[in-house]
């Protein structure tokens, strides 16, 4: 009877209770599981054009009741660089706090704004030290990181395991897989700005088959004058212009 039981048992039990703990083929459950809550997150798009990057967020409304204003999907972290999550709102930002430090520790030690990539590797130096050490779980959130500084401009998609990679257009979040074929069928380089938010909004309303939601869509843009959030007016612009 002993041996019916154990052998009935899940073949992930045992492994996926510790974060620091390998199953047999290799696999750190805890961080499939964080990736899991990330793919129940909002989507977010991010991508590059001629002269710096755009990032849209569609916050998901889940009520007529809710104050869409009080919803935070989209970050500064500093004059040159914006966040985008998908995820656990408070796991992001316990991230976006200490990309903010990070960035005033950069200042004060060298005086010069900190360098994008150096910041991408530095939060995943950190959410990489959550999936190594017991007494603690792995980030259930995702980012987006945007920015443009004297290396050009850059967008990075970040996973709850630490790994990072560069993208020119991605996305995280429920409709990841929908908006990057939709990317990798209509992305160019060298886009105009329209041209760039026109395409972002085409594959965010392509990732939910529907109408996009005109009070739960945000707009940022980074340039190489700094981060922008475009107003309101401006965005019902933009979705107006969608076919």
């Amino acid at each position: 009877m002993a041996w019916t039981s154990l052998t009935m048992q899940p073949s992930g039990r045992g492994y996926d209770h510790g974060v620091s703990t390998f199953s047999p083929d290799g696999r750190l459950y805890q961080v499939e599981y964080a990736r899991e809550s990330v793919k129940r997150g909002t989507t977010t798009v991010g991508l590059k054009f001629r002269d710096g990057v755009v990032l849209i967020v569609d916050k998901r409304i889940s009520s007529k009741l809710v104050i869409v204003d009080s919803i935070e999907k989209m970050y500064q972290i500093d004059d040159h660089i914006g966040f985008t999550t998908s995820g656990l709102v408070a796991d992001a930002r316990q991230l976006v706090d200490r990309a903010r430090v990070q960035c005033q520790v950069n200042r004060m030690t060298y005086g010069d704004p900190v360098p994008v990539t150096t910041l991408v590797k530095k939060m995943c130096d950190y959410m990489q030290s959550f999936t190594q050490y017991g007494g603690a779980r792995p980030f259930g959130t995702a980012l987006l990181i945007a920015g443009v500084d004297g290396d050009g401009v850059h967008l990075f998609e970040t996973d709850p395991s630490g790994a990072y990679q560069s993208y020119h257009a991605g996305a995280i979040g429920r409709g990841r897989s929908a908006v990057i074929d939709y990317f990798e069928a209509n992305w160019k380089p060298k886009m105009t700005q329209n041209a760039a938010i026109k395409l972002g909004l085409e594959a965010l309303r392509d990732s939910i088959d529907e109408d996009l939601n005109r009070d739960a869509v945000e707009i940022a843009v980074l340039t190489g004058s700094g981060y922008a959030k475009m107003s309101r007016a401006d965005t019902l612009k933009q979705i107006d212009r969608l076919s």
